[in-house]
């Protein structure tokens, strides 16, 4: 994005200048020529944000890829949640494929009524999902799903077993190109649908799959489907614990307690505390992860508190009872309102209380049962509660210390919108970044309405290991959180996203692991929800007086010289600082390289920082030795 000139406009008479609107309207005829009308499927590719949400190229959890694959297992999901086929078989290509097919996913359940296949992949509002007696808990219920991932394929085959019989279809892009209605199969195959498919390049770009990604999403599938063999690329997955399984595998050893565990009807969860700062939870509704909660993980959260209230006799807050806890919950609802497409947060309000009642029953009938877990949990209550004592107090200092200092949070150059703002503020980004020189060139660049800068000064201090109170003590740190919104509670976090921005050498990195320990030793809900990024910008430019191309890696650098020719300028740049504004701007404009930071699984952390941050330093010194020889 290109900031405006500030120089002076030159003044108009007034009377040309209120015609000047009157003329450009009338330009703009507005007659029955401007009335379009869309096919369902077409909108789905002009307004493809309503349907999957975000695009993407495949670098984060939640790009459109993963969505569209998400949508198809998902109704192999439904068969089996109504006793339909017990296995369902995924095949991902980690990059596109050249040819047909790319994403291959089959089911083993009732197969698509051959009659209505077409019209059940290809027209909206149409499908079995709105007959409570077909689908019960279903997550898809608009009708829109597969019709979306048929609309933004390049290539889209559906096949359909039933009985002996199948019918078959292809599409590209939406547009049925080949049919079979009804034909006999020459060798038995089970009953199940098959749907095969390449997401568009001209809709999602140069995208890749993540197989770590996909991974992840595969065991959640096993876990909430005890007894359903799931396999991908050749791998199994099955869960006979459900979501015992699911927290053992985050937590390991790093529970205070044995995992408590739950199901009833509708609902089922586990629980335990660790020693972790905040709160990480697991939620899902009919199978569906929803990544921002929603009504469901409020009501788990309460009936929480007032089962642990009731069984201990003694009004704790909530804080000092969450704090270190891990959970999973999970429900099955007939009719779920999601808040978008995507299905990330649920909004059924109708669900509070009953939710609220059986949680709480359940977790004081199994502080009964586990006496001597119970004693740990209090114990753990007691040292949050002694804790926050402490903190408040450092908090209050910190407070104070940083009132006399100045009105307005240092270095810290704000946006109009934050995430309060809504749908305004949905990509609001706080970019932090080293010195003023990277954050000069960020502030003539930036969207003004929805990109902030913070700006360290030099490099904040190892966190590891040190208490809760120490980050509030560290005058740079508190700085930053109150910039964030978070120096009280990660829950007031002010932007969608938090943009580390660092230069491309050692300091850099060093600068962006030390923000990183931070962010995972006490904000680590920041972290799971997929608030925190990595800022990538090119380390190379290579430019000749007719082109210029931006490089971000050596390879490329290499393409792009031999490309352009050997007469070719290359100019590396060794800092943020040394990327003129003008170009600035199109690195963290729309098309901005953000990678998202996530961690495989919670027990993961501790292992991690304490190898890279801790005081291993000959461990460490020997494992980059070996790595950098490797490499080299």
């Amino acid at each position: 994005m290109q900031v405006k000139s500030e120089q002076k406009p030159v003044k108009k008479s007034s009377r040309a200048a209120l015609k000047e609107p009157a003329r450009q309207a009338a330009s703009r005829v507005y007659d029955e020529s401007k009335i379009k009308t869309l096919s369902s499927l077409e909108h789905i590719r002009l307004r493809t944000g309503m349907y999957i949400g975000r695009l993407g190229d495949g670098s984060h959890p939640d790009d459109g890829i993963y969505v569209l694959l998400k949508e198809i297992i998902d109704n192999g999901i439904d068969e089996y949640i109504m006793g339909n086929g017990n296995r369902i078989e995924v095949e991902v290509p980690l990059a596109p494929a050249q040819g047909n097919p790319g994403v291959r996913v089959r089911d083993f359940g009732r197969g698509i009524p051959l009659g209505k296949l077409v019209e059940c992949v290809s027209v909206i509002n149409t499908g079995a999902k709105y007959n409570d007696e077909v689908f019960q808990f279903s997550v898809g219920l608009n009708g829109v799903g597969t019709k979306a991932v048929n609309s933004l394929s390049s290539f889209f085959r559906v096949r359909s077993i039933r009985e002996g019989f199948y019918a078959e279809a292809v599409f590209e892009r939406g547009i049925l190109i080949k049919e079979i209605k009804k034909g006999k199969l020459k060798t038995p195959e089970p009953n199940g649908t098959l749907v095969e498919f390449t997401p568009d390049t001209e809709i999602f770009g140069n995208y890749a799959f993540n197989q770590d990604f996909i991974e992840r999403r595969i065991w959640h599938y096993a876990y909430l489907n005890r007894g359903l063999t799931l396999s991908l690329n050749g791998k199994t997955y099955l869960s006979s614990g459900g979501l015992l399984d699911l927290l053992t595998e985050e937590v390991g050893e790093g529970g205070l307690y044995p995992i408590g565990y739950y199901q009833g009807e509708r609902i089922e969860f586990a629980f335990t505390h660790t020693m972790n700062y905040g709160e990480a939870y697991f939620s899902f509704v009919n199978g569906q992860y929803t990544s921002d909660g929603g009504t469901h993980l409020s009501a788990f959260k309460e009936g929480f508190l007032k089962g642990i209230q009731a069984y201990c006799k003694k009004e704790y807050r909530s804080e000092d009872i969450r704090e270190g806890l891990s959970a999973a919950v999970a429900i099955k609802l007939q009719n779920p309102i999601f808040e978008s497409q995507t299905k990330n947060k649920l909004g059924n309000g109708d669900i509070r209380s009953w939710m609220v009642q059986e949680v709480k029953a359940a977790v004081e009938d199994w502080l009964h049962k586990h006496v001597e877990d119970s004693k740990k949990l209090e114990q753990k209550i007691l040292a949050n509660e002694s804790l926050r004592t402490e903190l408040n107090q450092v908090k209050k200092e910190a407070r104070e210390a940083a009132k006399r200092i100045a009105l307005k949070i240092p270095k810290l150059k704000d946006c109009k919108y934050h995430l309060e703002d809504g749908e305004k503020g949905a990509s609001s980004t706080l970019f932090i970044t080293e010195g003023d020189s990277a954050a000069g060139s960020m502030v003539s660049s930036r969207d003004v309405m929805t990109q902030g800068i913070f700006s360290l000064r030099g490099k904040p201090e190892n966190m590891y290991g040190k208490k809760r109170a120490a980050i509030y003590k560290n005058e740079e740190l508190y700085n930053m959180m109150m910039a964030l919104g978070i120096e009280n509670d990660s829950a007031s976090l002010r932007y969608a996203r938090i943009v580390i921005a660092t230069d491309a050498d050692f300091d850099g990195f060093h600068i962006r692991n030390l923000l990183l320990t931070f962010f995972l030793s006490y904000f680590e809900e920041l972290v799971n929800s997929g608030r925190v990024y990595i800022l990538e910008t090119p380390l190379f430019r290579v430019r000749t007086k007719k082109e210029t191309r931006y490089c971000y890696t050596e390879h490329e650098r290499t393409e792009a010289v031999k490309g352009l020719g050997a007469q070719s300028e290359v100019t590396r740049f060794k800092g943020l600082g040394e990327i003129n504004p003008k170009e600035f701007g199109q690195f963290i404009g729309p098309d901005m390289r953000l990678v998202p930071v996530a961690v495989q699984t919670l027990k993961a952390v501790p292992q991690v920082l304490s190898f890279y941050m801790g005081k291993n330093t000959p461990q460490r010194r020997e494992y980059i030795m070996k790595n950098l020889l490797e490499a080299l």
